[in-house]
């Protein structure tokens, strides 16, 4: 089975490294084209995969076909490819905005598509991935989508209708939690830690933090409360967060990010 990649940038080299290091694919069976230069010698010299000449060629041989593009990108690469892609291929997109219907009309013919939503921390093995298939994939093709996102975190299947939201609670966000880590790193430095101390006790306690959430399944406001001893130094940071909008300012940032999802 060939995995064909149109695309080969940050997020295409993480799905990549998972097929690769989980034996979904080996190197032989995964089929690259970028119009990057440096991504392909990337792909060619570092990642050992087949290389192509150009999308037609990655198109006509894939059984399955991930075109890891911008969204800006899709109709030109779609007008392109469409007479190539085989009647049998099972085509995954990873493009925000570009909707069943969209594509479907980009193809000009039926085709069996699952749109996914990946995120970052897939290039640590640690991504969470949304798919939703159209309703011609069958069990088997979308169990093979399954397979291929959980080599690189967890998945979920969702419904078309919640693809911009995934978009923002785990596609966008990790910027929000980067944002987060550094600012707690500031306010270490401006007491006198190192910068690199900084990082790591904030990086591992963000980690940390999560794990323990999906560990043992409590509630975050529990989690919270059991960290707030009354009268301690805890609730007195919590009281600053809340005085500044803390909440209200990170659910703001992941309705703009939908907003601006359904948009593109």
């Amino acid at each position: 089975m060939k995995t064909g990649f149109i695309g080969c940038g940050n997020m295409a080299k993480a799905i990549i490294s998972g097929i690769l290091k989980s034996g979904f694919a080996g190197n032989e069976d995964v089929l690259v084209y970028d119009i990057s230069p440096e991504a392909r010698a990337y792909a060619e010299n570092e990642l050992m995969l087949d290389v192509r000449d150009g999308n037609i060629s990655v198109a006509l041989d894939s059984d399955i076909l991930v075109l890891a593009i911008k969204p800006v990108y899709m109709a030109e690469v779609i007008a392109e490819i469409r007479d190539s892609v085989p009647e049998d291929a099972l085509v995954i997109t990873l493009a925000p905005g570009k909707t069943h219907e969209w594509l479907a009309r980009q193809f000009e013919r039926p085709v069996r598509l699952v749109r996914i939503m990946p995120n970052t921390p897939a290039m640590a093995g640690e991504g969470i991935t949304a798919l939703c298939p159209n309703e011609l994939v069958s069990d088997e093709e979308l169990a093979k989508a399954v397979a291929l996102c959980e080599s690189f975190g967890q998945t979920e299947i969702v419904p078309e209708k919640l693809i911009d939201v995934v978009s923002a609670v785990s596609g966008s966000s990790p910027a929000f939690v980067f944002m987060f880590i550094e600012a707690l790193a500031d306010g270490a430095v401006a007491e006198g830690m190192s910068r690199q101390a900084a990082y790591k006790f904030a990086a591992q306690t963000v980690l940390g933090s999560a794990k323990l959430m999906q560990v043992t399944g409590k509630h975050p406001g529990e989690l919270k409360d059991m960290v707030c001893s009354p009268g301690g130094t805890t609730i007195e940071g919590v009281e600053v967060l809340e005085e500044m909008s803390f909440r209200g300012a990170v659910a703001g940032a992941v309705r703009a990010c939908v907003e601006k999802s359904k948009n593109l």
